[in-house]
């Protein structure tokens, strides 16, 4: 049993047709009792919820204070490889782009995370292209170790893993896995994916089972914004969460909502998610899941990102390379996307403490 089963019986036509049929009365019924319950996350991500925008950001501010107080997560991505072994036409790192392939020694990891330190992160983000023959389990089971040293926190953002590979990093001291399913319409899945691994939709939606199984604490989900429709792409994603949570109730869950952004031979979107859908998503999630982890990445303009700080988001990344060796020598040759907010740690901070907020570079020990 996997979420496979239980995504094969869900009608991907009849919950379209309910998203674009909702009405005002299904809106504000939904806004009563939001929490955990699927039919009302589904009308709150329906075209007939945008005039509540204002009303679902203020219950979603004051449901963020009373979970996660005026605290928000700081983290950073480290970026190990380049090198990918499939096609996936929107990312900088598809295998068939002429960029320079670069994978981090043991002594880059150092000098990156010396960088890296120096800016106040005790959180880090293990991100590389999916290799599996030159960046896989063994360079992982070498590479954790040197930032498990280093770093209170650690997750991974790289290719999926089997079960018994999961438990091994989780004994090496993995934390956290981040794994998107990018969109949970196969049919524009395939579009994209031509090539390698990442072309099994099933076993990338399976995934998140064996990370679960594995013990792994914290478990991310995520979308590809713009990719397909994304009201139908986030309604799907919380199916996935509730099953996940009901199924695996040890592990902690948390979303990331990226949309596109350019990058080498990247695509243009095919339904453009607006910065008032940004906000309606993360505020119907908010409602939706009081306890759920959302992520902000520097993909955003600092404008924006300054006012979703205090809507529901709990982790935000920031001064951010999306190459590997970028904190050491910046090369946006190398790079996965475009960033657009280029601040700095300390610049964003101070952006959330002029808002009440409270930037926490650390929030776990090891030792505990």
């Amino acid at each position: 049993m996997s979420f496979v089963d239980v995504f094969q019986k869900l009608s991907r036509s009849e919950l379209k047709l309910k998203l674009y049929s909702t009405t005002s009365a299904d809106v504000e019924r939904a806004l009563q009792r939001p929490s955990g319950d699927l039919e009302s996350l589904l009308a709150l991500l329906s075209p007939a919820a945008e005039p509540y925008l204002e009303k679902m950001a203020q219950q979603a501010v004051a449901l963020t204070r009373q979970r996660f107080g005026a605290s928000i997560g700081m983290y950073i991505p480290l970026y190990l490889s380049n090198l990918c072994a499939n096609e996936c036409d929107y990312c900088g790192f598809t295998m068939s782009n002429k960029i320079k392939r670069k994978t981090l020694s043991g002594d880059d990891v150092s000098n990156e995370m010396r960088q890296i330190k120096a800016m106040g992160y005790d959180s880090i983000l293990l991100v590389s292209g999916e290799h599996e023959s030159k960046v896989g389990v063994p360079y992982f089971k070498q590479i954790l170790p040197l930032v498990t040293e280093q770093f209170s926190y650690v997750a991974m953002e790289v290719q999926p893993l089997e079960e018994p590979d999961y438990r091994e990093l989780v004994g090496a001291g993995l934390d956290g896995v981040m794994l998107y399913q990018e969109t949970y319409n196969p049919v524009t899945y395939s579009e994209h994916h031509t090539r390698g691994k990442k072309r099994d939709f099933s076993y990338r939606l399976e995934s998140p089972d064996r990370v679960a199984r594995a013990g792994v604490d914290k478990i991310g989900l995520g979308v590809l914004l713009g990719l397909d429709d994304w009201r139908l792409d986030a309604l799907l994603m919380g199916h996935h969460l509730d099953y996940l949570e009901k199924t695996y109730w040890r592990s902690r869950y948390s979303i990331s909502l990226p949309r596109l952004r350019p990058c080498t031979g990247g695509v243009s979107p095919k339904i453009e998610l607006t910065d008032k859908g940004l906000v309606q998503m993360i505020c119907a999630f908010r409602l939706f899941n009081q306890q759920l982890e959302i992520s902000l990445s520097t993909r955003e303009t600092p404008k924006l990102r300054d006012n979703l700080f205090a809507l529901g988001v709990t982790n935000v990344s920031a001064g951010s390379s999306t190459q590997p060796g970028g904190y050491v020598e910046p090369n946006t040759e190398l790079d996965q996307f475009e960033i657009s907010d280029e601040r700095t740690p300390q610049v964003v901070a101070q952006a959330m403490l002029e808002r009440g907020l409270n930037p926490v570079w650390k929030d776990w020990e090891t030792a505990w």
